[in-house]
């Protein structure tokens, strides 16, 4: 026990003695000086900063774009370095196969546009950036990885590794000559607060990692009295203590970098190259336009096009700036974690900057150490340090090395902390502090988009230079006419000023069929489908939100690939607990003396066995039970099924806080996925060692050599062994988890001396039956038909668990998981026999595999890996320390935010908030849900490029003018690139796309079924605007009207009928249109305003656009021209396509033309030859 709260004169003086302050103008503020200037070399365009203070970060070592996850637990405390596997995959993208298998897969090798779903080499990224054909950098690549800046921030990182740790060795260096100099400034400033100790004597300890201090002081029990600090119950639970101390020791936040401005996105917006070139064209055309025409009416094509660029840039600014405020917000809420500290004898849950000095934390594997601290009591403890020393090393906590740093993660084992620096006052928070963070990342399907825009890049580029170079030529030879008929350029006739005007207006013309055919606009879409989709699964509360894996860690889709992956997945590997059951765990069954336990309520045992079954329970167990003092309800802490143990002891008269005083605990073996079994030696004075296992019921029994009759008598195990085992099956197969409780003793004398017991092995023979308990944890509400759903979408469930395989069989036999109550191998296998076989017979079985029992965290990796090998797109939950191996492995990694430890939460893609199958399958759906956007808006976008090309292009050439301006194009695109992505790509998920099987991992992004739409769409778009290009004016009975003003009417008709397409852009392969359309009042809202702002051009802004108004009965046509167009998509549904997609035609020919190339030369050479 720690001592009193209260703090005495003597304590204080001792504290200043044994704990000098130091000055704020030495070495802490050489501290910070070093930090800064190392932030100042980071190149950001952040240049403001703010001081508002941020939660203090989750997650290894910063944002996750700075680190590699490099801790991948795959035994107790056995760990490897994925970094290499990483980088030994390399071009592979991490599926894991072998170059034979690889090449003997199905699909093809990767293109230059094709990366992994995470992890993906910078090799790799480098490349696709290298082969798109890009013109406008700052536009294409926003909300992408900016490479240069990611090695700046790993440099910056480094370098203030390296700085803390020389300076840490140049204090101690500077603290062993204060140590000898009498009157050593710094040692007399009292401590504030009332407290024995100051936030800056602290700080430096902490920071130097000053052992002997500490042991000077009285060790911890002695810093905990200058906390006022009470090390088994904590502090005080009061607000004004905790305030208090946040004052005085400050709170366990860091300040970071303000978010840009709008007008920064603003000034970004501007950098487009294209609209640059168009605002010069604009400016030329402003002023010769002035000179020529006056200023009345010179100024409106000049005009136009400036106030069309300057809309676009608004748009896309204000786009930019919405998007950067939702990461924003998605990153604040992924901050706030909680962790549990011990106030007032009570384990709660508090927000991780509601940590204070002084808090007691429970910390336990796979937990984030919340702040820099030092060890109370701990059992096996290993921390993960590579977070803020940048080495892939497992540092073993005791009493000897005690001191505990903020933002590195427990590997092993479990123990108590007390916190003494929080906020920037750690070296994390300076860390955290001094790195910004950034908002972009590849997704594959960002990646594949951009070789989309780059295909019709080139060919919009090659039309652009066509279309210029025609109409040049037939101005300057004077085959271009005014609508009068008369010569536009007269060779030795027309000025210079003429001439400049006209190369500019076709320039002009040139550069918006650039804008409109270059799709830059392209790869946005799945940034705003993607960011839509996860704050549409925010408000749904089956996420929250985690976006970027290597750019920002934010929390439950922690990437933005993730969700796109999810919607290819072709299995889902899931948990069993918690997962597909509710986690709500309780006794039901129990076999104590060889005989079943009828009333659990009340049972009755011999002294023995009762003494020896309760010291098990209440020593054996990482929760803990808290008994209020006025007799209020008792609250049990831990997981669930310690809970359920720790419960059922209550009912057998256990008191916990009297049993665990009893006895002291010599060593711990903290339970383990691997052995499936947990064990702790305990001495009571006067009595021998009892060392108590409890465990996987029929691994224990294994190791019981004996068993403890009803009079408390030991008994060996002959014959009964069968019966226990039969007890065990019975359980089993009535969906029962089994759990074993066990014990031997030890002779006293034989226990390795307290400096050598850190590497006791527990004995785990000879053991001594106790009990059997079965353990009802039920299926969760809606899971069967959750598996149904998946099933029919062509996702197969498999259920991976560790517990006994009868109990896994008849739980998935419960969710419909299996359908075949006599199943046998390999649909249902053990771990242990799927491990034994080789990579061959491995892959030859995974496909049927549907239930795997009793697997550890390496044969989960193993099955992923077969799957992986079998071209499966893998889905994988877990919630385990251990888990992370597989979650790393998988295309996606899910993590359960109840359940999951931080570990697992840092290894998966997306975090599951309520633990829930059916929010799997909900992730499924939006996933299918964002791949169908995408493709709607690419038809969509297409058809519009499609039209507008052909219509200019066939113009031009024959007429040598075009129908759509300048403005008008620019319209449009602000349609297609804006407007239209908006409408298009935030379609909600719909039933019909679980009807679909998945896509896999290789299906082209434009389907078979999008050709068609998109040529039966484009043929009838380019049959009506070049008959009404060539045929208009008789069409349209304008013959009687002047040439000028018929063709302004004939070409605002053709400006007119491109807006009506979004609508069979909805549903690419459903007859039906319409369906669902007014539940999405996002896009009705959008085609609303498109429409309104296309009435008001026309009607309004003729001079501006070069349009005149319409007619009731022109109106009354174009809007019937655009309705055709549904009846005729109908139509063409109707038309089937086959399954083999056009692409792999197109391949088949140039590799047939290739082949037979090669071969008539061989031919040819053979002749030659004498």
């Amino acid at each position: 026990m720690a001592g009193k709260p209260a703090i005495s004169c003597p304590e204080t003086s001792r504290a200043r003695t044994l704990f000098p302050r130091r000055s704020v103008n030495s070495e802490t503020s050489q501290w910070a000086r070093a930090t800064t200037d190392l932030a100042t070399t980071q190149q950001t365009s952040d240049d403001e900063s703010s001081s508002e203070p941020t939660p203090t970060r989750r997650g290894q070592g910063g944002p996750a774009h700075l680190r590699t996850r490099r801790v991948a637990v795959i035994s107790s405390c056995g760990f490897m370095d994925l970094r290499r596997r990483d980088e030994e995959w390399g071009g592979s993208g991490g599926d894991g196969r072998s170059e034979t298998n690889r090449r003997s897969s199905s699909s093809s090798a990767p293109g230059a546009f094709d990366i992994p779903p995470k992890n993906a080499p910078v090799a790799r990224l480098r490349r696709w950036r290298k082969a798109a054909l890009v013109l406008n950098a700052s536009r294409r690549f926003r909300y992408t990885l900016d490479l240069k800046k990611q090695e700046e921030k790993e440099q910056l990182r480094r370098k203030i590794r390296l700085h803390a740790q020389v300076i840490r060795a140049a204090l101690l260096f500077k603290d062993g000559g204060v140590k000898g100099t009498p009157g050593a400034p710094g040692g007399s400033a009292l401590p504030t607060g009332g407290f024995g100790i100051g936030e800056e004597q602290l700080t430096t300890m902490m920071r130097d990692h000053n052992f002997s201090a500490i042991e000077e002081g009285g060790g911890v029990k002695g810093l905990a009295n200058l906390l006022k600090t009470d090390l088994d119950r904590g502090i005080s639970g009061v607000d004004m203590e905790v305030l208090c101390r946040r004052k005085i020791f400050g709170a366990n936040t860091y300040p970071r970098k303000k978010g840009r401005s709008f007008w920064v996105f603003l000034w970004e917006s501007w950098q487009d190259l294209t609209l640059v070139i168009l605002m010069i064209a604009a400016v030329l055309s402003l002023v010769l336009g002035i000179k020529t025409e006056g200023i009345k009416e010179g100024w409106y094509d000049g005009g136009s096009i400036a106030f069309a660029v300057i809309l676009v840039v608004i748009v896309t600014a204000v786009s930019d700036y919405r998007q950067s405020l939702q990461f924003q917000n998605l990153n604040e809420e992924k901050q706030n974690i909680h962790m549990e500290v011990i106030r007032s004898g009570r384990r709660i849950k508090v927000s991780i900057f509601d940590i204070v000095v002084g808090d007691v934390v429970p910390l336990k594997i796979g937990d984030q150490v919340p702040a820099d601290g030092i060890l109370i009591t701990g059992h096996s403890l290993a921390i993960d340090e590579s977070s803020m020393t940048g080495e892939s090393k497992i540092v073993h906590k005791d009493q000897k090395a005690p001191f505990f740093m903020s933002g590195c993660k427990v590997a092993d084992g479990y123990g108590n902390m007390l916190v003494t620096a929080v906020g920037i006052n750690t070296e994390w928070g300076l860390l955290m502090s001094s790195i910004s963070e950034d908002t972009g990342e590849e997704t594959p399907l960002q990646v594949r988009l951009n070789g989309v825009a780059t295909f019709i890049g080139i060919a919009g580029l090659t039309v652009a230079a066509a279309v210029l170079l025609v109409l040049l030529a037939r101005y300057f030879t004077g085959h271009t006419k005014n609508p009068n008929g008369s010569v536009q350029f007269a060779k030795g006739q027309t000025n210079v000023k003429a001439a400049v005007n006209g190369a500019i207006k076709i320039f002009t013309v040139a550069v918006t069929i650039v804008v409109v055919a270059v799709p830059e606009g392209l790869p946005l879409a799945v940034t705003l489908t993607l960011a839509y989709s996860m704050r549409k699964m925010m408000a749904d509360k089956a996420l929250a939100s985690f976006l970027f894996l290597n750019l920002k860690s934010c929390e439950d889709v922690r990437r933005l690939s993730a969700c796109e992956t999810m919607g290819s997945a072709t299995t889902i590997c899931s948990d069993k607990t918690g997962t597909l059951t509710l986690n709500q765990m309780t006794v039901v069954e129990a076999y104590i003396g060889g005989r079943k336990i009828n009333h659990l309520e009340n049972v009755e045992l011999s002294p023995i066995t009762a003494s020896l079954l309760i010291e098990g329970i209440a020593h054996n167990t990482s929760g803990s039970v808290f008994e209020p003092e006025d007799g209020g309800v008792i609250e049990v802490t831990g997981s669930p099924t310690e809970k359920a143990i720790l419960l059922w002891g209550l009912k057998l008269g256990m008191k916990f806080d009297s049993e665990r005083s009893k006895t002291s605990i010599l060593h711990v073996f903290p339970f383990n996925s691997e052995k499936k079994r947990g064990g702790v030696a305990v001495y009571q004075a006067g009595s021998e060692v009892h060392v108590h296992w409890k465990g996987a019921a029929e691994i224990v029994l294994a190791s019981c050599t004996s068993w403890l009759d009803t009079d408390g008598s030991k008994k060996p195990m002959t014959s009964e062994a069968d019966t226990f085992k039969k007890y065990i099956d019975n359980m089993a197969e009535v969906s029962l988890r089994c759990v074993a409780f066990a014990y031997r003793s030890f002779e006293l004398e034989k226990v390795p001396d307290e400096e050598q017991r850190e590497n006791w092995l527990l004995p785990e023979d000879d053991l001594i039956l106790v009990a059997i308990v079965g353990i009802k944890d039920p299926c969760r509400p809606g899971v069967k038909e959750a598996v149904d759903l998946c099933t029919h979408a062509g996702v197969k469930v498999r259920m991976v668990t560790g517990d006994n395989l009868q109990t896994a069989k008849a739980i998935a036999l419960e969710c419909g998981i299996l359908t075949d109550a006599n199943a046998s191998e390999p649909t249902l296998i053990e771990g242990r026999t799927f491990r034994m076989k080789t990579d061959a017979e491995r892959n030859a079985i995974v496909e049927q595999i549907t239930v795997m029992g009793r697997s550890s965290p390496s044969d989960k990796l193993l099955l992923v890996q077969a799957l992986k090998r079998r071209d499966h797109v893998v889905a994988v939950t877990g919630d385990g320390t251990n888990d992370a191996p597989a979650l790393h492995e998988a295309d996606i990694g899910l993590s359960m935010g109840i359940q999951g430890t931080e570990v697992a939460k840092e290894s998966s893609d997306i975090i599951i908030l309520d633990d829930n199958f059916t929010s799997v399958v909900k992730v499924v759906r939006w996933g299918r849900s964002v791949y169908a956007n995408i493709q709607k808006f690419i038809q969509f976008q297409l058809t519009v490029n499609v039209a507008a090309l052909i219509i200019n292009v066939v113009a031009a050439v024959s007429s040598g003018d075009v129908p759509l301006n300048a403005v008008q194009l620019l319209w449009v695109n602000l349609i297609m690139d804006t407007l239209g992505a908006l409408a298009l790509a935030t379609e909600p998920p719909t039933d019909h796309l679980m009807d679909r099987p998945p896509v896999g991992r290789r299906e082209p992004l434009i389907t078979n079924i999008m050709w068609r739409n998109l040529t039966i769409q484009a043929l009838y778009q380019v049959t009506v605007l070049l008959v009404l290009n060539f045929g208009g004016r008789s069409i349209l009975h304008l013959r009687n009207d002047s040439r000028a003003h018929a063709d302004k009417v004939k070409n605002t008709f053709i400006f007119n009928t491109f807006i009506f397409n979004e609508f069979n852009a909805r549903k690419p392969d459903e007859l039906n249109i319409f369906s669902g359309v007014i539940r999405n009042h996002l896009f009705i809202g959008i085609v609303g305003i498109t429409t309104l702002l296309q009435v008001l051009i026309i009607e309004f802004l003729g001079k501006f656009t070069s349009t005149v108004r319409l007619n009731w009965k022109l109106w009354l046509v174009s809007i019937a021209i655009a309705f055709i167009s549904w009846p005729l998509a109908l139509l063409g549904k109707l038309l089937p396509v086959p399954k083999t997609p056009f692409g792999d035609y197109f391949s088949w020919c140039c590799t047939w033309c290739s082949k037979r190339d090669d071969g008539s030369l061989v031919k040819a050479g053979s002749n030659e030859q004498p």
